[in-house]
């Protein structure tokens, strides 16, 4: 068997034609984008349970590699808000080595997936339930910033999140004012400052810088990333490779799926929005393999988990940044940044950090579809509301797995309640010319049934319940599938079950217009051999000429 396998990233198509005027623009986005990702970096390597410097390590050899080696023109990688809990409780069950671990095997995970070429099956996973667990990570990740947003004290934050929600509640005697002030006043910079300004000069460096400044003045008595840290690295560290323990790989294989999904998950969706404002297709398989590799190496540098980034995407699109070569410069930025200004790091307070992590949980939350979950289906509204809290009160994995489970229940049910088995006759029968009963003689020992739609294990039962409600006993049944495009195992095991019962009390079974794919199923079981092919009919016109054979021959034989 052949295997269609190509690595092509985009930056090669891109580097093509590319000009001096490009490179200006995307040098601009490039830079623009860096400094917006600073903050952003530091604020999940801290909620992540991790070091602030682990979050920028990821931004710089994560975001590299998925702008040099993927499928979208100009999308950012790097850390985000979405893994943060799931980071935070794979460190906490299993240790930072076994973290590591759990990321490369993510990584080899999305590599298979786009080596597989299955970037596009990212779509079956339905909305509700992208939507329920988006807007539950962004309850949990409100959750893990209360503690440093407050200044409270608290030795150990629990990670489930009623025990969370019990311990910062007996602690909110502590609330640390200048800390809860200061938090306030770079959430407020954040949320006001100019969009025309936002550009050149993003709110949250405005605040960050601002923070720093005031507690550097005012020797404000706040958490910084010196005092709880100790401050950030100069540079990148040499590679590190963890040690494999072949007993917990076992283990890892759950949490590294969650990573793998959710890293695919958003990536995909971050390309798609960012097609949309640049009017181009992203590769998705290229880009799953691009992110494939990146979590592969991002832990072998410190890093955490990565993928693409919504929010620097469109800054990235937003400040001119049209080719791979803005998402290179961004990781080149904050690699300079590392390199020139890691000293000055020590200084920022961990309560800007924590109104950062705030204003993207509010951004993440699709809080608008709480108030339309009235005018949604129910059963879209259930399944929303279950991938919701159960990313809240049990775990993103259990989330999707029950959401995606109940999502298919649901539409295996809508997809049943198309099809319809019923008894027609010249009166109802609204068919084309060679398959309507109108102006047509049926024998009384004849009765047609017709089958509208799917022909599978969710409607199977119906056949049955149609011809007992016929209260009829005719010799003849000729069953009319002309609007049955699928059939499954389950509805050709109901075709054979008629077939046996009939034959028991010497009645005769006929198929009338037999689609490719039913037929197919058929053949391939040998039913139709069983039932006789002389039993299976172009149109109704030949299945009642066939149906007025079999009562000729039984005249003759009674």
């Amino acid at each position: 068997m052949k295997i269609d396998f190509t690595f092509r990233p985009r930056l090669i198509e891109c580097l093509k034609d590319y000009d001096r005027g490009q490179f200006r623009a995307d040098l601009i986005a490039g830079l623009t984008v860096g400094i917006v990702a600073l903050p952003l970096a530091m604020a999940f390597g801290i909620a992540s349970g991790v070091t602030p410097e682990a979050g920028i390590f990821t931004a710089v050899v994560a975001g590299f590699i998925i702008s040099a080696l993927g499928g979208s023109r100009v999308q950012i990688g790097g850390p985000t808000g979405a893994f943060i809990v799931i980071v935070f409780g794979i460190l906490a069950e299993y240790g930072p080595v076994n973290l590591a671990i759990c990321t490369i095997m993510a990584g080899v995970i999305l590599f298979i997936m786009g080596f597989a070429r299955l970037g596009s099956a990212i779509k079956f996973i339905p909305y509700p339930v992208t939507m329920g667990f988006t807007s539950g990570i962004a309850v949990l990740i409100f959750s893990t910033q209360i503690k440093d947003f407050l200044g409270l004290h608290v030795d150990k934050v629990p990670a489930e999140f009623v025990e969370k929600l019990i311990t910062l509640g007996s602690a909110l005697g502590t609330l640390h004012w200048p800390t809860l002030a200061l938090a306030l006043v770079s959430l407020l910079i954040m949320v006001f400052w100019p969009h025309k300004w936002a550009r050149a000069v993003p709110g949250s460096i405005v605040a960050l810088l601002g923070g720093t400044l005031a507690v550097a003045l005012f020797d404000l008595p706040v958490d910084t990333i010196g005092t709880r840290f100790g401050g950030i690295p100069e540079g990148l560290p040499p590679i590190q490779i963890p040690e494999i323990s072949l007993s917990m790989l076992g283990s890892l294989i759950q949490p590294a799926t969650t990573i793998a999904l959710l890293a695919a998950i958003e990536s995909l969706l971050s390309a798609v929005v960012a097609d949309g404002m640049i009017d181009d297709r992203h590769d998705s398989n290229q880009e799953l393999m691009a992110q494939g590799i990146a979590n592969m190496v991002s832990p072998l540098f410190g890093g955490i988990a990565a993928t693409g980034a919504i929010a620097r995407t469109a800054t990235n699109v937003k400040s001119g940044g049209r080719t791979p070569v803005a998402g290179i410069v961004h990781a080149v930025t904050l690699l300079a940044i590392l390199l020139v200004a890691a000293p000055l790091a020590k200084s920022i307070p961990l309560a800007v950090l924590s109104a950062v992590l705030v204003k993207v949980a509010y951004n993440m939350g699709e809080w608008h579809h709480f108030t339309r979950l009235l005018k949604w289906p129910r059963s879209d509204a259930a399944v929303f509301l279950t991938a919701f809290a159960l990313t809240v009160l049990i775990d993103l994995t259990v989330a999707v797995e029950v959401g995606m489970v109940l999502a298919a229940i649901l539409f295996i049910k809508r997809l049943a309640d198309t099809t319809q088995v019923s008894a027609v006759d010249p009166s109802n029968d609204t068919e084309g010319a060679m398959h309507t009963l109108t102006g047509k003689e049926i024998p009384e020992e004849v009765q047609v049934f017709r089958i509208f739609g799917p022909f599978f294990f969710g409607v199977a039962d119906r056949l049955e319940t149609a011809l007992k409600r016929a209260q009829r006993e005719p010799k003849i049944v000729i069953l009319r599938m002309r609007k049955v495009n699928v059939m499954d195992a389950t509805g050709l095991n109901a075709l054979e079950d008629l077939f046996e019962k009939l034959r028991g009390h010497q009645r005769h079974l006929i198929l009338s217009t037999i689609q490719p794919q039913p037929h197919e199923v058929m053949e391939r079981s040998g039913f139709l051999d069983q039932i006789g092919r002389n039993n299976v009919c172009p149109d109704t016109d030949a299945a009642l000429a066939r149906a007025r054979e079999i009562l000729a021959e039984l005249k003759q034989d009674g």
